[in-house]
This record gives C-alpha cells, sequence and structure tokens, in this order.
C-alpha cells in the first residue's frame, strides 16, 4: 500500500526492486513478478520455505554444527561473490535475510531484501548508513567510508551466530562499543568443542581494519571451508538441483585425491543423502557429529533472542 509506506521504504522497495531485476543468480531469490497500481505495488518472489534465523533457533541445541555452517556460509559466499562481481554490496547480510529452499538439513540458500544493497566499484566507498546495527561492520558504525568488505564483517558474524547461538558481544553493554573495539570473546562453554579453524575465519573476518579483512575469494579459501565432506553435500545439492554452481567440475581430481582415509568411497552426489539429510528429513541428523548440549538461546551472554522470530516472518515468501 503505497499511502502506508514512509519515503525511506518506497526508495529502499524502489532500490531492491532494480538491483533485483538486474541479476539472475541461484544464491539470489528470484523475483518474478512485479505489477504496479495508483495505489498499491505487487511483487511476487518464488516461494521459500524459512530462514538461517530459524533454522538456529529450530535446531535441537539452539545453533547448527560445523558442517551444516560450512554447508550454509559456502553457499553464501559464492552468491556474494557473484554480487561483488557486479559491484553490488548487499549491506544487510544476517540469517533473517538468508532464505532456505526447503526444511531439510541441508537446504539451498538464496540472499534476500536488498533495500539497503548499494553499487559500490572495487574501489569506492560509500558513508551512508546502512543495514542492521548487530551485523555493521565498525567503519559504518563510526560514520567512515565502506565497501564491499562490509558485508564480509557481516558473514564473520553470521558464522559467530550460527556456530554459537549467540551474537559475538554482550547485549547487556554498548554493542556499538564492543564492534569499534572488536571486544569479541570466544567462551570456553560455548567454543570448547569449535574447532580452531572455524574460531580463525572468523576472527580474520571479524577485522576492524577493512584492509586486514578476508575478501569472498580467501574465505573460500580457508582452510576451514576446504573440506572434503562439505564438498560432497555441495555437489549432491548441485545434483538435486539439476545446476553446477558451487563447485567446478576443474576441481574434481583435486578432491577425490583429498579423499580422507576412513571415506569409504569417493562423493558421488547422485546418491541420496542418508538420515534424510538431503530431502525433508530431521535437522537432528545435520548434528549427530556433535555431542548434546544444552540449548543456549536464553543466555543472558549475547543469545538470539526468540522474538527475532517475529522479523524473519517477514521476510519468508508464501
Amino acid at each position: 500500500d503505497k499511502l502506508r509506506f514512509p519515503n525511506k521504504q518506497k526508495a529502499a522497495l524502489k532500490n531492491e526492486l532494480a538491483i533485483l531485476q538486474s541479476i539472475r543468480h541461484q544464491g539470489v531469490v528470484n523475483v518474478e513478478r512485479m505489477f504496479e497500481t495508483p495505489d498499491r505495488i505487487f511483487v511476487v518472489m518464488e516461494k521459500l520455505r524459512g530462514d538461517m534465523l530459524e533454522m538456529i533457533l529450530s535446531s535441537e541445541r539452539g545453533k547448527l554444527s560445523e558442517r551444516v555452517t560450512k554447508f550454509l556460509i559456502n553457499q553464501i559466499l559464492v552468491a556474494l561473490r557473484y554480487l561483488h562481481s557486479k559491484n553490488i554490496v548487499h549491506c544487510d547480510l544476517k540469517p533473517e535475510n538468508v532464505l532456505l529452499s526447503d526444511n531439510s538439513d541441508f537446504p539451498q540458500v538464496k540472499l534476500c531484501d536488498f533495500g539497503f544493497a548499494r553499487i559500490i566499484g572495487e574501489k569506492s566507498f560509500r558513508k551512508s548508513v546502512v543495514g542492521t546495527p548487530a551485523y555493521l561492520a565498525p567503519e559504518v558504525l563510526r560514520n567512515k567510508g565502506y565497501n564491499r568488505s562490509l558485508d564480509m564483517w557481516s558473514v564473520g558474524v553470521v558464522t559467530y551466530v550460527s556456530l554459537s547461538g549467540t551474537f559475538p558481544f554482550n547485549e547487556d553493554e554498548d554493542i556499538n562499543d564492543q564492534i569499534t573495539n572488536a571486544g569479541f570473546m570466544y567462551p570456553a562453554n560455548l567454543w570448547k568443542e569449535i574447532t580452531q579453524d572455524a574460531i580463525d575465519l572468523i576472527s580474520n573476518l571479524l577485522q576492524v581494519n577493512k584492509r586486514k579483512r578476508l575478501t569472498v575469494e580467501k574465505s573460500m579459501e580457508h582452510i576451514w571451508l576446504q573440506d572434503y565432506q562439505v564438498w560432497c553435500d555441495l555437489r549432491e545439492l548441485e545434483a538435486r538441483l539439476g545446476v553446477r554452481f558451487l563447485t567446478h567440475e576443474s576441481d574434481d581430481d583435486r578432491w577425490n585425491s583429498l579423499r580422507p582415509p576412513h571415506a569409504s568411497t569417493h562423493c558421488n552426489p547422485s546418491r541420496n543423502r542418508h538420515n534424510g539429510a538431503g530431502g525433508g528429513g530431521d535437522r537432528k541428523a545435520a548434528d549427530k557429529d556433535s555431542p548434546p548440549e544444552t540449548n543456549n538461546n536464553t543466555s543472558s551472554n549475547g543469545a538470539i533472542p526468540s522474538v527475532t522470530v517475529a522479523v524473519a516472518a517477514n521476510n519468508k515468501q508464501s
């Protein structure tokens, strides 16, 4: 309803539609149709089942396993690589804006909500305030110039949230101060079972100095994401979708040569995943490689408030 839209919301919607209509990628939500009347704007997007925040909150342990997180983050990075190649910076990356194709353990990811997105050249900067404070990089909060590295900071926060079920800061204290000073910690009760490689990736993304922050390409090359099992998971998703966009055939021989000794066979994307992990199975199956833990959703140490599920629901297409 145009009459109920503040001018800023109208501008954001027009910005989002302009960007979405200019791109097409498996990792970005697709606008199927848009039409306008004197009073209303109608936007029809592809139907998706949920988002990453809901997946985290509904999981048995209130967080996702490293295997599932790697699977999702890999897809996010592939989508960002495409966007950045088009000089598009999302500027509001967070779990609510990472839509999922279904409620399986290993769903396809599609980025949505481009209302804050900006066109920023490789060597250009912007200063307008954008995004959601909890996921914003220090340079935005300081009103300094930002570029595509803003998205990479957000990837670091999303990864932290996915693995721990909490934000990387204490919500009872000044968030802006913690972010601008990178006052983040990895409490033992939440991180003792997480590999050092995962923490290393997050730490290299949550760099206050944007020049030291990992790029999309460097993040994808990080040892934590160079994982044979996750490569197999991505190949199986590609087989289900009937399109190859997350991996490249030139890497097949390299990955098969890196097959761990305990793996009984080479990765075969045509085979059905066991325990429902590839279809509509129970998400508990994806966490079977991790021991049970207490649900940390209500922790006072930066926990994700369950009330944000209502926000996430607004981003889904019905």
